[in-house]
């Protein structure tokens, strides 16, 4: 969740609803420690757990009155950077950070955002990635307002309530989320998966020479990512199956 580091009242209270919302519904809140509307995300997902990408150090946080800040999200959640100890953020590292950002997320949600924005980077890089791009609609007469309308009219999926982000999301990932499960090992992930022979039959009929999104396999066959996953490695075992960047798989 991302937006303007100078986010209006509104903008932040709306943050905070859908941080609140997610987090109930089984999500962790994914956002870049900035002002504004990423710092309202972080503090309103705290107690569930929540993750700070740096574009820094970890000794080096900006801005640094979030130092506090970052203590705080560490009790339950994490930070992560691809910088070592003692690395000053620069101004490109910004949008190397955002990359970061999105690749951690099944979709990226933007609050405000202005023409020019460092959240329309990221949404940017969510679309290469194969995430969902989701913008809250605004004011056409409020400058932070322009890039989130701008991202509705070329195809994002606008969001009024918490509702609008989970009814896309949990068919992704082919499961409901009753409760904040642990994250499997990876001998579970890797093992103990047998899929069905009627899955199997639905992820392959999907499958052509044309590239297509793994996400898009789990949501049009309704099988959970694990049992995709698993006929995707049998494929590529057996010879039968390419990968592209993106995210995307192909017959071959």
């Amino acid at each position: 969740m991302v937006g303007s580091r100078n986010a209006s009242a509104a903008g932040i209270k709306l943050t905070q609803r859908f941080a609140r919302g997610l987090s109930e519904a089984g999500f962790a809140t994914v956002s870049g420690l900035a002002r504004g509307i990423d710092a309202a995300a972080h503090r309103a997902s705290i107690e569930t757990g929540t993750i700070a990408v740096l574009a820094g150090g970890h000794d080096r946080v900006y801005p640094p009155e979030h130092v506090q800040l970052l203590d705080s999200i560490l009790c339950a959640g994490a930070a992560v950077t691809e910088m070592p100890l003692g690395w000053e953020p620069r101004a490109r590292d910004f949008p190397r950070r955002n990359r970061l950002i999105s690749g951690l997320a099944l979709g990226v949600v933007i609050v405000e955002a202005a023409k020019r924005s460092g959240s329309l980077i990221t949404a940017r890089l969510a679309l290469e990635q194969g995430r969902e791009v989701f913008a809250v609609p605004g004011s056409p007469l409020d400058p932070r307002a322009e890039g989130t309308n701008g991202l509705i009219k070329q195809g994002a999926t606008p969001v009024t309530e918490t509702a609008d982000i989970v009814s896309v999301l949990q068919p992704i990932m082919g499961v409901e989320l009753p409760a904040r499960e642990p994250e499997p090992s990876q001998s579970d992930r890797l093992a103990d998966i047998e899929p069905a022979a009627d899955e199997r039959t639905r992820i392959i009929a999907l499958l052509s020479p044309t590239p297509v999104l793994i996400d898009d396999l789990v949501r049009l066959s309704k099988t959970s990512p694990r049992v995709v996953r698993m006929v995707l490695l049998e494929l590529e075992i057996a010879g039968r199956l390419e990968r592209h960047g993106g995210g995307l798989v192909s017959l071959i």
